[in-house]
């Protein structure tokens, strides 16, 4: 047999239900290897179909979702229609319940959400829809290598049109701040522990604040293109802002509250990743 690759073929950004750690935002990067024999055309695999087929296959299976999984003992899960209300219950991160269209959520075999468990998944997922002389398929998921401050968020974008209006979907995401045109390793590492495994919300889609088991919680709520979406969690695990969550306005959010602290002469640059490769620059100058 012969193997064709690519690598990096697409990006996964998701988030993850987490018994220890929440709802967590996550990217991984996606590297894919098929075996097979030689079609008519000399090929395992025209290029330009793996590029799109492929990674539209593993788009439309694990990105912009939650991934929920389901063998754990504190998820439950009751599906209606084409709706699925996922309940998480933990003692570390107290109750967090989702509310949405089942396209909106993966229900993964397994008691972790890591890429051990989800590559056979995909992998037997894809060899279902490849031509017969594709043999075998491996996959690689892995994280971005990022030398300095990250977080993991998730949010949702009631007014996008595609699949970010999903309200748990999330990133891994890269930060660096410049002060006078220098690096601040110290407030890059500030805004990383701010939004260590966080859910950024937009304050009016807040639907109610309660308190149970001594614990507060908030629900967010909105109904976009592809229907309803509701999510509850606890306030420690949330970051309230005035705007929506685009990557632009929390690259701006971030650099407003940044330079706060900082004295009235000074100029700030800050440039926030959504995910790989892609984000948004803020700039405040002192002039």
């Amino acid at each position: 047999m012969t193997a064709l690759f690519v690598n990096q073929l697409t990006t996964l950004d998701f988030s993850f239900l987490s018994p220890d750690r929440g709802v967590v935002g996550e990217t991984w990067l996606v590297d894919v290897v098929l075996y097979g024999d030689l079609d008519e055309q000399g090929m395992v695999f025209d290029f330009g179909h793996v590029k799109k087929q492929v990674k539209a296959s593993l788009d439309f299976m694990a990105d912009h979702r939650l991934l929920v999984p389901v063998a754990h003992p504190s998820i439950k899960v009751e599906a209606e229609k084409d709706r699925l209300d996922v309940t998480l219950d933990s003692p570390v991160t107290g109750t967090i319940n989702c509310k949405a269209p089942a396209q909106a959520m993966l229900l993964v075999d397994a008691e972790e959400i890591a890429t051990e468990t989800l590559t056979p998944i995909l992998e037997k997922a894809l060899m279902s829809e490849l031509p017969d002389n594709v043999k075998d398929v491996k996959l690689k998921l892995y994280n971005e290598f990022i030398k300095g401050a990250y977080y993991h968020y998730s949010h949702g974008l009631k007014k996008h049109l595609g699949d970010c209006q999903r309200i748990a979907h999330g990133h891994r995401s890269a930060i660096n701040v410049q002060v006078n045109g220098e690096d601040s390793p110290q407030l890059e590492k500030d805004w990383a522990e701010k939004w260590s495994d966080i859910y950024i919300a937009t304050r009016e889609d807040r639907l109610d604040c309660f308190e149970e088991n001594g614990r507060q919680y908030n629900r967010f709520g909105y109904t976009a293109d592809q229907g309803y979406f509701e999510l509850t969690l606890a306030s420690e695990l949330c970051y309230l802002i005035d705007t929506d969550s685009t990557v632009e306005l929390l690259a701006q959010h971030m650099a407003a509250e940044m330079y706060q602290s900082l004295p009235a002469d000074s100029d700030l640059e800050v440039t926030a990743y959504e995910g790989f490769n892609k984000g948004s620059i803020a700039r405040i100058n002192s002039y």
